[in-house]
């Protein structure tokens, strides 16, 4: 077995994007959102092919098999296919997605600050009408 078989955990979870920087795929496998074959391990465990992870990220969870070992970071359209997620998972994942743009579809319009001198005119104008 040599070198190119094995990567660090934290370091194949930054270059599959499911995190922006390798410090935070750092603290989030510290943190026990990220499982290793169903179990907590550190940043720095070596992975391999076939090995299987679960990812916690906000309110979406992921269940997948690592294929692919990629010795740089690759644009997102290439990073899906590093690995494979269950069938499962995908349909969970995107029923907390079309919750998730619901509640914020549903949710009013947060308008920043007081109006501007020009709007208070306009409300003004309005109220009179």
């Amino acid at each position: 077995m040599d070198e190119t078989d094995k990567m660090r955990l934290d370091k194949w979870l930054w270059a599959a994007r499911f995190f922006k920087t390798r410090k935070l795929a750092a603290e989030a496998v510290s943190g026990g959102k990220v499982h290793l074959n169903g179990q907590r391990s550190k940043p720095g465990k070596e992975i391999r092919p076939g090995s299987r992870l679960s990812i916690s990220k906000n309110s979406l969870e992921w269940d997948i098999e690592i294929l692919v070992l990629p010795k740089q970071r690759r644009p997102a359209s290439e990073a899906v296919s590093f690995y494979i997620e269950t069938d499962e998972s995908r349909k969970r994942r995107e029923k907390e997605v079309a919750l998730l743009r619901a509640a914020r579809a549903a949710a009013p319009v947060h308008t920043e600050g007081r109006p501007s001198k020009k709007g208070r005119r306009l409300i003004h104008r309005f109220k009179q009408q």
